[in-house]
């Protein structure tokens, strides 16, 4: 065996004993049923639950954690403990490193089960985690997500018709019904960051409160 195939053998075992702790994923994350694509790239600790998992997915997508969710993963759910969905298992007690564990390498989230924002996420590679890097941590991304409460692809494809139409009363309508500027190819990527950031520093630190968005700017 040459030097260097015992290098990278050496590597992959040192990644594949590594902790969860220790390991980082690297996600994309797509939503489905939408041209142009609108994706997002972010490396996450693979010792999160599912449930902080979501609220990263959240942060990295621009949405506003206003709906129901759940993970769909080789047709086992995941989310939020409900007496009335008594098949979903819940989210919290469900590690990321567990999924990964099993072979997964693509599985789906569900966002508002009214618009039905289904997003597939990819699992492009793990890692060993850098040293002094805080995780989550964002990748690129491209294409904003749509408004809440637009009724899915097709409103969202409506909307984003609508707002084309520069000063019509289209336009107005849907600017009036949404309440503030659009531009689809703005992703914010300044507010992920200082969200994830916060993500991260409440990982750090242990605390498990909900970490909230600043306020529009």
């Amino acid at each position: 065996m040459v030097l260097r195939e015992i290098i990278v053998n050496v590597l992959e075992i040192d990644r594949m004993t590594a902790s969860p702790a220790d390991t980082i994923a690297t996600l994309r994350i797509e939503i489905k049923y939408i041209e142009p694509l609108i994706w997002r790239r972010v490396a996450v600790r693979t010792s999160v639950n599912l449930m902080a998992l979501h609220k990263v997915i959240q942060a990295t997508m621009g949405w506003l954690d206003y709906h129901l969710w759940e993970f769909v993963v080789d047709e086992r759910r995941y989310g939020v403990p409900d007496p009335d969905r008594r098949h979903v298992k819940n989210g919290a007690t469900t590690k990321l490193a567990t999924i990964l564990a099993s072979g997964m390498t693509e599985f789906d989230y569900v966002y508002d089960f009214g618009d039905n924002w289904e997003h597939r996420i990819v699992v492009e590679q793990t890692a060993k985690a850098e040293t002094g890097a805080k995780y989550p941590s964002f990748l690129g991304g491209e294409r904003r997500c749509p408004p809440e409460d637009c009724g899915g692809p097709p409103g969202n494809f409506d909307f984003i018709e609508n707002i084309a139409r520069k000063n019509s009363k289209k336009a107005k309508e849907a600017f009036d019904w949404y309440g503030d500027s659009f531009d689809p190819d703005d992703i914010d990527e300044e507010q992920i960051k200082i969200t994830l950031g916060r993500i991260a520093n409440a990982y750090r630190t242990g605390r498990s409160k909900p970490v909230k968005k600043l306020p529009p700017t």
